[in-house]
């Protein structure tokens, strides 16, 4: 029986937990380092204390940036088989965490098969769950329907819960006077706002956030607090609904801190690229040093069906400016729910983002591979580029189907090679065209 709650009553307490040892072994810091951080709370180890299978992994701004995969059945597309493929796949290509953002169904066994056999955090979005869980339209919801539902996700194993808690009664009056473009695109905090609209009652994941902290405590389950009013184009980047929220949000990480509960803070959406190194370190002061969590940024509006892209562009100047943890985008983000190619896209460009923020970032051996791939390209060495890629296989497929005649070099430059010619005249040898 362990004698804390919460890594970050361990932290706090002096006590390095069997996670924080393994997210030194990872990061290449120190088991003290890392103590030190969560502690502070600028590391969080997402770790429900049921969640057996877990890997543990460390978000910061100072670690390597963690990517996360958003999975789900919908009414539409009812097949969790289908689903746990895409887990297991994603798990596969290097996704720290899981969100299952499941709205059709009877969602525990699928939730409790993710806690009993997933290796990743495995975050959720309990207000979603609400409705499924008691088959009862929105506003007949109590807040006690809203926290029972955490707890029931709580008892499952889950990691992390992303709570729309920093929206208020105050926020229907905002977005009515400033008329942003896209209103509110948070699926979770459209319907909080909703509840709000329909009962006249106060947000219940505001109103009751002591009970809430109490349940997350009992099972160190980490909160993200989600950004309700995170913008959802660019025109709607840094508005006031979107800045009001997180001065909120950083009150509301304080107060779990109080609880020796782990925080982990969500960003914008959508977002011009030269607005989000900025918001970066307004989150960072506001929310003192809290792991930031962003969904993109997606800096442009008009690319459906290159999303993976646009996200990617935007993750990674968020991520080497501060943020910790970084949501995928699929080429199906705005147009349907992905299909497994879809989910291997988005990964393989949020995974891009990461790993150049992490090199700018200086975090330690990040450019470890970058440099033996470099070595490998020199000495047209196929098998050590296969070794050091990210995707070896969609690489070597590629390079099979359009092979050169000669087996060293590729079919764009064949005898034209540059790095066929250098490595030929520093040797002293003839050099071959035609």
């Amino acid at each position: 029986m362990r004698d804390y709650a919460t890594q970050m009553e361990a932290a706090r307490k002096g006590i390095i937990t069997p996670e924080m040892k393994k997210v030194a072994e990872k990061e290449y810091r120190t088991e003290e380092e890392i103590r030190e951080l969560v502690a502070k709370g600028q590391v969080a180890i997402p770790a429900n204390r049921l969640h057996t299978a877990i890997e543990a992994n460390g978000v910061g701004s100072m670690l390597r940036t963690k990517i996360n995969v958003n999975l789900g059945v919908s009414r539409d597309c009812r097949d969790y088989d289908v689903e746990m493929q895409k887990v297991m796949a994603a798990v596969n290509m290097g996704a720290e965490a899981i969100m299952d953002l499941s709205s059709h169904g009877d969602t525990q066994p699928f939730r409790r098969k993710l806690t009993s056999e997933c290796p990743a955090m495995i975050g959720t979005v309990p207000v979603y769950d609400s409705v499924i869980h008691y088959q009862r339209d929105l506003a007949t919801l109590t807040a006690k329907d809203f926290l029972d539902v955490i707890r029931l996700h709580a008892e499952d194993g889950v990691d992390f819960v992303t709570l729309h808690c920093g929206i208020t009664r105050r926020t229907i009056d905002q977005i009515k006077k400033h008329k942003r473009k896209m209103n509110i695109v948070s699926r979770g905090g459209s319907l909080v706002f909703a509840w709000m609209c329909m009962t006249g009652e106060e947000n219940p994941f505001y109103e009751y956030y002591d009970e809430i902290l109490e349940i997350c405590r009992e099972y160190d389950v980490t909160i993200s607090l989600g950004d309700a009013c995170r913008p959802g184009c660019i025109a709607d980047g840094s508005d006031v609904c979107q800045i009001e929220e997180l001065v909120r949000l950083g009150e509301l990480t304080k107060r779990a801190w109080e609880r020796d509960v782990q925080v982990m803070v969500e960003g914008p959406g959508h977002m011009p690229m030269d607005q989000i190194e900025a918001n970066m370190k307004i989150q960072q002061t506001i929310c003192m040093g809290a792991p930031f969590y962003v969904l993109g940024p997606v800096v442009t509006d008009i690319a459906p069906g290159y999303d993976h892209i646009t996200a990617a562009i935007g993750g990674a100047i968020a991520a080497s400016a501060g943020a910790a943890f970084l949501c995928y985008v699929t080429p199906a983000e705005h147009l349907a729910l992905p299909d497994l190619e879809d989910v291997k896209q988005g990964i393989m460009a949020t995974r891009i983002a990461a790993h150049a923020a992490d090199i700018a970032k200086k975090i330690p051996h990040a450019t470890d591979k970058d440099f033996a791939m470099a070595d490998a390209r020199r000495n047209l060495d196929w098998e050590a580029q296969w070794e050091c890629a990210m995707d070896p296989e969609t690489a070597k497929a590629i390079r099979s189907s359009r092979a050169s005649e000669e087996d060293d070099r590729c079919s764009m430059c064949g005898k034209f090679c540059a790095v066929r010619s250098m490595n030929k005249a520093l040797n002293g040898e003839y050099i071959d065209i035609l």
